[in-house]
């Protein structure tokens, strides 16, 4: 869905979808496939390569080019309104924590269409989350800090467990006199990442608690931070 929607803005670029979107690889199972469909009138080349994905201690995506995956074809053309299989296999058995990658699909310049083109061309990138399960998930985290200073509330979740999880909505209320939600990403085993909330000068001084919760699509967190007037100030 995404690369179809950057596609159809991108002057010069293909329109073309991916499905999966990701891939979770069942636990025994040693491969999996993704199918490619090109829905535009020309046909579509595309150069794939595998990354491993993992986060810094910040909680940044770091990739790096990885050969723990088998993964087929490397360069393919799909043409106009067809599809094309791509498989992902294993090289080692799965272990006692998740292994993250990412499958980059990336769509190569059609020369006829950069040479008739009178300005920019652009081509898509489609990232492919991939993960490989533990022998063994538990999911498990922590929101391991929270902190208030100047009108900035600081919250840090780490994942404790050995499986990602990924973080829909992080909360901070205080009853019905104040509110503030933000959205998040995933997050790697054994990664925390800090948030940031915004909270007012004026809405800070009148309160008392600040009640947390973080829900992500695998367990819901909950924490809470006792609010002091000398962290309102500016």
């Amino acid at each position: 869905m995404l690369a179809t929607w950057l596609a159809s803005v991108a002057a010069g670029a293909a329109e073309f979808s991916v499905t999966p979107i990701r891939v979770d690889m069942a636990r025994g199972a040693r491969s999996a496939a993704v199918t490619v469909t090109n829905d535009d009138a020309r046909p579509l080349r595309m150069q794939l390569r595998l990354v491993e994905w993992t986060q810094d201690a910040d909680g940044k995506d770091v990739y790096q080019d990885s050969d723990e995956l088998v993964y087929f074809p490397r360069l393919m053309s799909v043409q106009a309104g067809e599809k094309r299989l791509v498989r992902v296999g294993l090289k080692t058995p799965m272990g006692a924590t998740e292994r993250t990658y990412r499958l980059l699909l990336d769509e190569l310049p059609d020369p006829a269409a950069s040479a008739a083109a009178s300005g920019l061309s652009f081509t898509i990138r489609f990232a492919l989350p991939i993960f490989l399960p533990a022998a063994e998930p538990v999911s498990r985290g922590a929101i391991e800090a929270v902190a208030l200073r100047d009108g900035k509330l600081s919250i840090t979740v780490r994942n404790t467990g050995n499986q990602h999880f990924r973080i829909a909505s992080i909360t901070a209320r205080s009853g019905e006199a104040f509110a503030a939600e933000a959205g998040g990403w995933y997050l790697l085993p054994g990664v925390a990442r800090v948030h940031t909330l915004e909270v007012p000068v004026e809405a800070c001084r009148g309160l008392r608690r600040l009640d947390i919760a973080v829900k992500t699509d695998k367990l819901s967190l909950e924490g809470g931070l006792d609010v002091e007037p000398w962290m309102c100030a500016h």
